[in-house]
């Protein structure tokens, strides 16, 4: 048996514990901004249809007297690494894959612990008591339904899919609740009339991978409860970006540049951080009239500096034809890899100081910024940037 723990509204639920005065109202993690965008919202926030990157206008006009907190993530990071560690106690094959959720196989464990459902009770019990917050638990026994369970009795709640129930789950799970179904395959699905995950058996292999390609392969072995995923002691995390609203839209080309800089010290820090290097770096635009793009560069060696990674974003944003106003810039880093891997590193081309040069400044500013705060050092192009902090949104996947 697998399970997936998912923390419930984790960042919102953290500031309510810690702050009475917003148990049991309506709470959203973001800026104080009419641009910033919700990066999480309360339960009870959630009543009024506000959810995570909806714009902080718009939730306002949904709730008026919805209450907006500025996230902490070195608090939020603090409670996750607890979590994690309770979580390992119950069996070494954890793989956490975000700030607050983590699968586990409990494979051999029952002697110990107990049946799976006992298991999943102590876990939330040992959460709860510890610190004060509420997880939502899913088991199965493959991972793909682990994950659809832990969603299913939010918040605070434990589904378990037993081995017998796994066909009829299967046969009736809408389609939508399967994960890398986006809004084009969903018009697809809607044309072929495949409204479950088992309407998919409906139709042979080669009529799904003609209109799904590799998904439809997929999709065929999950209708037939086939998940060859397992859980990941050594999962890397597939991306780390981050993004700005800014304070009003803009066309001017400098004060872009100084926002991709800002990101690309951020990201790199968090690479660096981490102990890993990136092979791909991308950068996100979103217009004023909410449209957005993404454009990403794979790289010939992979890097982890700062420097490197504005250059490789400024080059993408470069060749894009501006025709709107931009609302939001964002910078990211994908194709992680342990930095430890051996690998010829290299900075790019243009660069006058030599690669380990730049590796010690980087180190140098990570440590000062470790430990009196990432704003204390900076580069000096920033100091005259008009930064919507609470707009900013860093992700870690």
């Amino acid at each position: 048996m697998i399970l997936h723990i998912d923390m419930d509204a984790f960042f919102a639920a953290i500031e309510q514990r810690d702050n009475p005065v917003l148990r049991s109202k309506p709470v959203v993690i973001s800026g104080n901004s009419e641009r910033s965008v919700v990066s999480t919202a309360s339960y009870e926030a959630r009543l009024f249809g506000i959810h995570s990157a909806m714009p902080v206008f718009k939730a306002k006009q949904k709730c008026p007297k919805l209450l907006i907190v500025p996230g902490t993530m070195k608090k939020y990071q603090r409670d996750s690494l607890k979590i994690m560690e309770i979580i390992s106690h119950f069996s070494p094959l954890m793989e956490q894959v975000s700030i607050d959720e983590a699968y586990v196989d409990i494979k051999g464990c029952e002697r110990l612990f107990g049946s799976p459902e006992e298991i999943g009770h102590t876990i939330k019990k040992k959460i709860k008591d510890d610190l004060s917050l509420t997880c939502s638990v899913g088991i199965a026994p493959i991972k793909f339904l682990a994950k659809i369970a832990s969603d299913m009795n939010k918040p605070d709640g434990l589904t378990y899919i037993k081995e017998h129930q796994v066909k009829n789950f299967i046969f009736t799970l809408p389609i939508k609740k399967v994960l890398g179904i986006g809004q084009s395959a969903m018009k697809k699905m809607e044309l072929l009339q495949i409204k479950t995950l088992g309407d998919v058996k409906k139709y042979p292999l080669p009529i799904l991978t003609q209109k799904f390609g590799k998904l439809g392969q997929r999709l065929l072995a999950l209708s037939n409860g086939i998940d060859s995923s397992r859980v990941n002691t050594n999962y890397i995390r597939k991306s780390i970006s981050s993004e700005t609203t800014l304070a009003k839209d803009i066309f001017d080309f400098e004060t872009i540049k100084q926002v991709i800089l800002d990101k690309s010290q951020s990201v790199g820090r968090d690479l660096r951080k981490k102990n890993l290097v990136c092979e791909n770096v991308f950068i996100k635009l979103k217009f004023a009239d909410f449209s957005q793009i993404t454009r990403s560069k794979k790289l010939e060696t992979p890097i982890c500096s700062s420097s490197a990674i504005f250059h490789k974003a400024l080059a993408l944003y470069e060749k894009i034809l501006l025709k709107k106003k931009i609302r939001l810039v964002g910078v990211g880093v994908t194709a992680l890899k342990d930095k430890n891997t051996p690998v010829q590193m290299q900075l790019i081309q243009d660069q006058n100081m030599p690669k380990e040069q730049w590796e010690s400044v980087d180190n140098a500013v990570d440590s000062i910024s470790e430990k009196f705060g990432s704003d204390i050092i900076k580069k000096a192009s920033l100091n005259n940037l008009t930064r919507n902090n609470a707009g900013e949104n860093p992700h870690d996947e």
